[in-house]
């Protein structure tokens, strides 16, 4: 693969993957599960996400879910399980999904040839995705492929976030970073949300926070300031490149060409999405 190939899978996956992501920001989808009984915020995230997995224990979603406290998780999973099932939260997300694509994009787009279009190409990329030490990935993998052209783009989309999802979690461990790490890390960029919001939303303490600073401070991949070191920005690199690597298959499989047309059919979809308000501002940096 080369880095050519590379940059235009990546591509591809940064513009198909908010087709999925836009439902965990909107409020069709939490009013959906709200209805059977699930709390919203964080306990239905962890159910929508978790449900194609089955009804498992915090430790499985901690494992595939990676940089989330495990305190946090077991808050909420698997009780989430004794208010409903995962059947019932898998019909719900789908549900949710309709509703939220309908509100973003409107019904011309979801009816369209260019709709149709992008979801067979998405799925003919998913083809190539392997179950093997993915589970996130492999669980959804398992679920029926939806009729409608929105729904089937929406799965094939969610299909490819966790199969690029799962190989990211493989490089994160084969970089020895655990999950609190892997967010400080990240957010040393600068280019990340701010610690504040990942501490609140993934469960970590200040303490844990500093803690695992620290911790990457002796390892030499951060400064005294808290900034990346060479070292630091070179395993960040190399993490990204082995990413890439283990999620070439879909788009070597789909080619240049449908990656390609895949990709500006998606851009086109996503572009309407933010501009209809699917994605609140988020602050980044360091502070």
């Amino acid at each position: 693969m080369t880095s050519l190939e590379a940059s235009a899978g990546r591509h591809c996956h940064n513009v198909v993957n908010p087709l999925h992501s836009c439902v965990y920001f909107a409020p069709e989808l939490e009013d959906e599960l709200a209805a059977l009984g699930l709390e919203r915020g964080a306990m239905a995230y962890f159910a929508g996400r978790a449900a194609p997995l089955g009804a498992v224990g915090a430790g499985t979603v901690t494992a595939t879910f990676y940089n989330f406290n495990h305190a946090r998780v077991a808050r909420y999973i698997p009780a989430a399980w004794a208010i409903s099932t995962p059947e019932a939260v898998l019909t719900a997300r789908l549900r949710g999904a309709h509703g939220t694509l309908r509100r973003l994009l409107g019904e011309q787009a979801l009816a369209s040839k260019e709709m149709a279009e992008a979801a067979g190409l998405a799925l003919r990329a998913t083809e190539a995705c392997r179950r093997e030490a993915r589970p996130l990935y492999a669980a959804n993998a398992d679920l029926p492929v939806p009729e409608e052209p929105h729904l089937a783009l929406w799965h094939a989309a969610t299909l490819l976030r966790e199969h690029r999802g799962d190989g990211h979690l493989a490089a994160l461990a084969v970089a020895g970073l655990s999950g609190i790490e892997a967010l400080v890390l990240h957010n040393a960029t600068g280019k990340a949300p701010t610690s504040a919001l990942f501490m609140r939303t993934r469960g970590w303490s200040a303490e844990q926070w500093a803690a695992a600073r620290e911790q990457l401070r002796e390892r030499g991949l951060l400064d005294g300031a808290g900034d990346l070191t060479e070292s630091g920005a070179a395993l960040r690199d190399e993490t990204e490149v082995l990413t890439d690597r283990l999620d070439a298959a879909p788009y070597d499989h789909l080619g240049p060409v449908a990656t390609k047309r895949l990709t500006e059919l998606a851009e086109g979809f996503t572009r309407t999405l933010r501009a209809a308000g699917a994605f609140r501002a988020v602050h980044f940096g360091k502070g």
